[in-house]
């Protein structure tokens, strides 16, 4: 769901105390009832954006149902309550899986309304096997470095040196991680995230996530419906389609979400002077692409690198002047400096994303069963590129490992709840990595959840990131669990307008005209969406 673990927190920042704990009663597990816990130790971290940002190290077991076994290290953030009465934790979780959230912490408290954080103590998390937690997996370093072969295998040979790519980074992690990898899945990080909610002392866990982070949630509460306060789940997963269905479904989306992109390119030719016509905007995209099979921009950006760097345009149409910049440098005045630049700041990867990508192939490939037999891949993938060419084989190939994973899958279990008191879901209607379906299908599947859409939104992670429509509905549920509800049959609970697109940036177009996202909106927006990862 996510591309790269964002993180804002510096380096050496985290000091921790350390607990060890033994799994909380689930239901239906088993489980005996848990002895009482000691408090986490809580040191001092903060940050020149966050000074009162504090952290802790939980332990917890690698095998929950062996709790006297190997145990492994949770990274913990928390802005605490100032507020004289608490509404206990507000766990914060940014998707992935492999997504960073010790930064979510100060993010949230800061961008909440100040009555409402200070209520709440924020936590944000590594989970198992993500940043600061140990072990931290990297299965095999310098996996993306550049150039790769192209993503669109262009016959058998090509085919086979991505298939043999795929197959070396499934061997290098069961190589690696063999005595870790069976235990880095979903039900297990939602068992962790019980723990958490232990050691916090605390009777319920209050809970926003996003992306991958509502799967997450909602994995969490079907196991301990009990233990869920408030609970806001923003920019749903299809609990229908874990994994491989999910994925084709993004193929097809962040295609249509790409055509949105060249058609405002196409609407500011004044600007980038690549035509009216969408569709003849799209055709200079793909002849940029063809022409970088033989000749990488910069001698590292291939038609794969190409795709990196404009697939964060999928999630957040705040990156489109800068790669709309580089398009036209690069189409108009045959300069692929600044397409270069656009690579190394969207698309590169660091040290960060081959955790977050080993963290990703180890969830997903163990959370369900995927394929066996790559002639369904190949088949499945060229109908798909056939229709939406954008990003289906660059899909393909970031998931291909779970075709040969070491590691036998699990079922995905059936999150169905009608336990739980409202839940909050907030989706946005042209939502690229988690098409809206999901979001309608998740609040099918909990029983008096609130639906809250943004309507003509293609934005991925839509609250706190300035659309003050959904920041209202999310705040008021936070202060006193009020959702809004539908009148007349609806299944949606209420409707946002989505934020205008961006402008072009004003040294590309000093006499741009029309409306501009003010500062802060764009500041919110790019912060978050940081923080979520979508920049790889």
């Amino acid at each position: 769901m996510t591309t790269r673990a964002g993180m804002l927190i510096a380096a050496g920042a985290l000091v921790a105390g350390t607990v060890t704990v033994l799994p909380a009663s689930a239901a239906g597990t088993g489980e005996p009832v848990p002895r009482p816990l000691p408090p986490l130790a809580w040191t001092d971290c903060g940050t020149k954006a966050y000074p009162r940002l504090q952290c802790a190290t939980l332990k917890v077991p690698l095998v929950h149902d062996d709790p006297a076994g190997r145990s492994i290290a949770l990274a913990l953030t928390r802005i605490p309550h100032t507020a004289e009465t608490s509404e206990g934790p507000l766990l914060v979780n940014p998707g992935g899986p492999g997504g960073s959230g010790r930064g979510m912490a100060g993010y949230v408290a800061s961008s909440l309304p100040a009555e409402v954080a200070a209520r709440y103590d924020v936590i944000g998390f590594d989970p198992r096997g993500v940043g600061r937690s140990e072990p931290a997996l990297d299965c095999r370093p310098g996996h993306f470095d550049p150039v790769r072969p192209d993503s669109v295998p262009r016959g058998a040979a090509a085919e086979r040196t991505a298939l043999e790519r795929a197959q070396a980074f499934a061997a290098a992690c069961g190589k690696k991680y063999a005595d870790v990898l069976p235990y880095i899945d979903t039900v297990s990080t939602a068992r962790d995230v019980d723990l958490i909610r232990r050691a916090l002392g605390a009777e319920r866990i209050n809970y926003l996530g996003y992306s991958y982070g509502t799967y997450l949630g909602a994995v969490y509460a079907r196991l301990y419906p009990e233990r869920v306060g408030r609970m806001a789940l923003d920019s749903v997963v299809n609990p229908n389609g874990v994994w491989y269905e999910d994925n084709i479904a993004q193929d097809y989306a962040f295609d249509t979400r790409h055509k949105d992109f060249m058609a405002w390119v196409a609407r500011h030719s004044a600007v980038y002077k690549l035509g009216t016509d969408p569709a003849a905007v799209e055709a200079a995209w793909y002849r940029m692409r063809e022409e970088l099979r033989d000749a990488p921009a910069g001698g590292k950006v291939g038609p794969g690198e190409l795709e990196d760097t404009f697939l964060p345009g999928g999630y957040y149409d705040g990156y489109w002047p800068k790669l709309a910049d580089a398009f036209t440098a690069y189409v108009n005045k045959q300069d692929p400096a600044p397409l270069t630049a656009a690579y190394e700041r969207y698309g590169e990867a660091d040290s960060a994303a081959d955790n977050g990508y080993s963290v990703y192939t180890a969830v997903q490939c163990r959370d369900a069963p995927w394929p066996k037999d790559w002639n369904v891949w190949r088949k499945d993938n060229w109908d798909v590129h056939a229709k939406a060419p954008f990003s289906t084989w660059n899909n393909a190939w970031y998931n291909a490992p779970c075709a040969f994973w070491p590691v036998e899958p699990l079922s995905p279990p059936d999150v169905t709840n009608d336990q739980l008191p409202p839940v909050l879901i907030l989706q946005a209607t042209d939502d690229a990595a988690t098409p809206y379906e999901g979001g309608l299908a998740l609040h099918r599947m909990i029983r008096g959840s609130s639906l809250v859409v943004e309507q003509g939104g293609g934005n991925h992670g839509v609250t706190l990131a300035g659309n003050d429509c959904l920041d209202e509905h999310l705040s008021t549920f936070l202060a006193d669990g009020t959702v809004p509800r539908a009148e007349g049959g609806s299944e949606v609970d209420a409707v946002c307008a989505a934020l205008p697109a961006p402008e072009p940036d004003p040294a590309a177009a000093p006499k741009a005209a029309g409306k501009k996202a003010s500062a802060p909106v764009q500041q919110a927006g790019t912060t978050l969406h940081g923080l979520l990862g979508h920049v790889r």
